[in-house]
């Protein structure tokens, strides 16, 4: 296997870029080659088989999706506040948005995972962390609500975020940023 993280790491890239476009059907290791510009049979260097891939594919979007600390520190200094959580949703949502490809890829992969026990298994893990940390920082900066407070702004988000990338029109006119925020008062309690 070639070790070179910075190439690994425009493979998983251009991956995600494949999953995004073209769906987990058409991740193939030509079709990242060809989308990072690399030459023929370099992905299949990197990775063991397509299931090797998937799985690392799961992991780089995380590693693109997490914000970093200083601008989650940023975020969280306001009060807690039902207020605060609106803000943060719509910074959640706008981050995904810059990251459309990432975030569509997450998607394929889910669906990829409930054919594939072994990638449901690593996707699973992955999720779950990412849920019990949002939760962990919910809780403990004292925003209103609880764990599942969490867990169904978690559903509600997937689902708008879900509907925004792949059917932009079934709201109608409803902005975005105005369904999130009826979410929000509707599962978040009042502080």
């Amino acid at each position: 296997m070639a070790r070179n993280p910075e190439r690994r790491a425009a493979l998983l890239d251009a991956a995600i870029e494949v999953l995004a476009d073209e769906g987990a059907r058409g991740l193939t290791f030509r079709a990242v080659d060809a989308r990072a510009a690399v030459p023929m049979g370099t992905s299949s260097n990197y990775f063991a088989d397509r299931d090797r891939l998937l799985s690392q594919v799961g992991d780089r979007i995380f590693v693109r999706l997490t914000p970093d600390p200083g601008s989650l520190d940023t975020a969280m200094r306001p009060e807690p506040s039902r207020e605060l959580v609106v803000e943060l949703m719509r910074w959640l949502a706008r981050r995904m948005a810059a990251e459309r490809s990432c975030y569509l890829g997450l998607f394929e992969l889910r669906l990829e995972a409930a054919r594939r026990p072994e990638l449901r298994g690593r996707l699973t893990k992955i999720l779950r962390s990412d849920l019990d940390e949002n939760i962990r920082i919910h809780l403990e900066s004292g925003m209103p609500g609880d764990g599942d407070t969490v867990r169904l702004l978690y559903f509600a988000l997937t689902g708008l975020l879900l509907d925004h990338f792949t059917v932009p029109g079934l709201h109608g006119d409803r902005a975005l940023d105005d369904l999130i925020e009826r979410v929000v008062t509707r599962i978040v309690p009042e502080s």
